[in-house]
């Protein structure tokens, strides 16, 4: 059973054995999101895989990235039943193979910036692009169990005991223990993802 935002809270004041006055509410909830996006990007699970699809503007050479995507992972064009990933290209390879602005079926795909691809050659038709993706992890709050608080608590509760003794300047040993143990659940949760889950 998934642990209650209320209890971890406590769990968190018992182990540093502080009350709410040094670690507020506000302050852990800082310490639980620095976790969820360092988890987010160092292992790729289930549950943050996503994918979005939309089509193509005729003539246009951007494509807008799903407003939760964290990490584009591929890019797919659909046609019919025919399914065909784009290769990941740089910006500048972008510009020098499609100098002229040529249209067509897009084979490449390069970051624009945080919101945006670029694709090449330009969408002649408005084909179905498919974005997969690693989408924002969700928040940990008195009103939403996450994946991690429900599946992976330890892991969780280790890395926000090592964000608050790091916080509050608590003795080193203590840091280095519980930074450790996060260390080594982060890595045994990345090979039961890339393992166990993902093999055959």
């Amino acid at each position: 059973m998934a642990v209650t935002y209320t209890n971890f809270l406590t769990q968190v004041r018992n182990y540093t054995e502080v009350d709410s006055n040094v670690l507020s509410d506000t302050i852990i909830q800082d310490f639980i999101r620095s976790v969820e996006l360092d988890v987010a990007g160092k292992v790729d699970y289930d549950d943050l895989r996503k994918y979005s699809t939309s089509t193509f503007t005729a003539s246009n050479r951007y494509v807008s990235l799903p407003a939760d995507s964290l990490i584009l992972r591929s890019v797919q064009v659909i046609d019919g039943s025919t399914r065909v990933f784009l290769e990941k290209r740089d910006t500048s390879f972008i510009s020098e193979y499609n100098s002229t602005g040529a249209q067509g079926t897009p084979k490449y795909y390069a970051n624009w910036d945080d919101f945006t691809i670029l694709v090449a050659p330009v969408p002649a038709t408005a084909l179905t692009v498919q974005i997969n993706y690693i989408k924002d992890p969700p928040q940990f709050t008195s009103s939403n169990n996450t994946f991690l608080s429900t599946y992976q608590e330890s892991m969780l509760l280790h890395g926000v005991l090592a964000e608050a003794f790091r916080y509050l300047k608590g003795p080193q040993d203590m840091y280095n223990l519980y930074q450790t143990k996060y260390d080594e659940e982060v890595q045994n949760f990345a090979l039961q993802q890339m393992g166990r889950r993902r093999r055959g």
